[in-house]
């Protein structure tokens, strides 16, 4: 199994990588450390990582309402990484679409 599992595409992502056109967000495993992500970003897409920034997330509780009453449930946690490349360098997201 990768590193990487998916890109982000969020509207706050899209903000930051337009602000910062370099910068570029993942959801990873969350065993993951920042060396071993830099090394899976710049195999998998041919480009020089300047650094990683990760967080961690908790899972959100949802409920909803059904025929049987109310199901609770909670989503899984992940770890998110930035990757920041160097100046002029890019990742085309959608070309595998």
């Amino acid at each position: 199994m990768g590193i990487i599992i998916k890109p982000i595409f969020t509207e706050k992502q899209t903000a930051i990588t337009d602000k910062f056109p370099n910068r570029f967000g993942f959801i990873v495993v969350p065993k993951a450390n920042k060396v071993e992500i830099k090394n899976a970003v710049e195999q998998m897409y041919n480009v020089h990582v300047e650094s990683v920034n990760t967080s961690r997330y908790d899972g959100k509780l949802k409920s909803r309402y059904t025929k049987s009453g109310v199901v609770e449930g909670r989503e899984p946690s992940y770890k998110k990484a930035i990757v920041t490349l160097r100046k002029g360098e890019t990742i085309d997201l959608f070309s595998n679409i």
